[in-house]
């Protein structure tokens, strides 16, 4: 059962963010869960802001970045990367300031999102050939780079090295966690780009937090010096490691594999009733590897960052599971 604890918080007065998509974001959903008796687990759900993802701040923060910076000018053209959830949030910030958004993204990118990118009118570009981690991420920078030599009009907003990313979860995404639940013991954050992450270290580090920060990321991504490998769910995990993912290091990383991230996702629909998204799947897959040894009682908190309503034709399609993990849905 899920229980929802909404807390009021004005966004504008505690951190200085406004505008009209700062206003549509929901900073304090949270709902404890179920993990057994001797284990309070809270979540932070993400998913209800608009474009359904953590990523609508990330997104407003790099662009606000890029006009601080001068880079970024009126009728400008916005190019990024992204598996889905970014390229989401930066079509609406784009579409809502004037500039022109270009996409680069890859097949495994979810069709439900690309085809939301293009309704807020957003370009796509999508790069096929893998990266020499089996990855497609350095090709889609590969093409950034290329692109940005062609054209100098064109500012990347590089959500894999841009300070932003971290900063602006450090200002609103962490403190939010610590103002709602100050006593917790752990804190549990999916690793893809790592901008929640590094700002989460950061900030719970910088106010001397005691709270044990565990990174959870997926069999096959190199972000933390572990073996290249196939990974077919977008959102957490890189073939690259970005820059801005060497600033913290984590108390400890847990690696998932995406059959776990599928059981969680599925596991999760049945019993509340709600959809959660890849990355979401697989930071409860890292507390359900972790529950055996944390201690009865402990308050771990964790983000979900998106909603699950682009995964419908793959994490929740048993056609697509059976072909993919072959027996996996005996044990879902």
């Amino acid at each position: 059962m899920l229980e929802i604890a909404t807390r009021a918080l004005s966004r504008d007065r505690q951190t200085g963010e406004t505008g009209f998509l700062w206003n549509l974001i929901s900073p304090m959903q949270f709902a404890e869960i179920d993990f057994g008796p001797d284990l309070n687990v809270v979540v932070k759900f993400e998913g209800s802001n608009p474009g359904g993802s953590i990523k609508l701040k990330t997104a407003l923060a790099l662009v606000a970045n890029c006009e601080a910076a001068g880079r970024l000018r009126p009728n400008g053209h916005v190019i990024e990367s992204s598996s889905g959830n970014l390229g989401i949030a930066l079509a609406m910030v784009c579409a809502n300031r004037g500039y022109k958004f270009t996409c680069v993204v890859d097949p495994n990118a979810a069709k439900e999102s690309l085809a939301l990118i293009r309704a807020l009118g957003g370009n796509l570009v999508v790069v096929s050939e893998k990266d020499a981690n089996g990855g497609y991420l350095g090709s889609r920078i590969a093409h950034i780079e290329a692109a940005l030599a062609q054209d100098p009009e064109l500012v990347w907003t590089n959500q894999y090295a841009n300070p932003a990313n971290p900063d602006i979860h450090a200002r609103t995404t962490a403190n939010e966690i610590l103002m709602t639940y100050p006593e917790v013991d752990y804190l549990i954050v999916g690793a893809g780009t790592t901008g929640t992450l590094m700002g989460c270290l950061s900030r719970f580090r910088e106010v001397g937090h005691p709270a044990r920060i565990i990174a959870v990321d997926v069999v096959g991504s190199v972000t933390f010096g572990g073996p290249s490998g196939t990974r077919r769910i977008p959102g957490l995990g890189t073939s690259r490691r970005p820059p801005i993912s060497e600033a913290h290091r984590p108390d400890e990383v847990i690696m998932v594999d995406e059959a776990q991230t599928i059981l969680e996702c599925r596991r999760f629909a049945r019993h509340h009733g709600v959809l959660l998204g890849g990355s979401s799947g697989s930071v409860l897959a890292g507390i359900r590897t972790l529950q055996h040894r944390l201690p009865a009682g402990a308050l771990v908190v964790t983000i979900s960052p998106d909603r699950g309503d682009k995964y419908v034709d793959t994490i929740y399609s048993d056609a697509w599971v059976a072909q993919h993990y072959p027996g996996l849905l005996a044990r879902s």
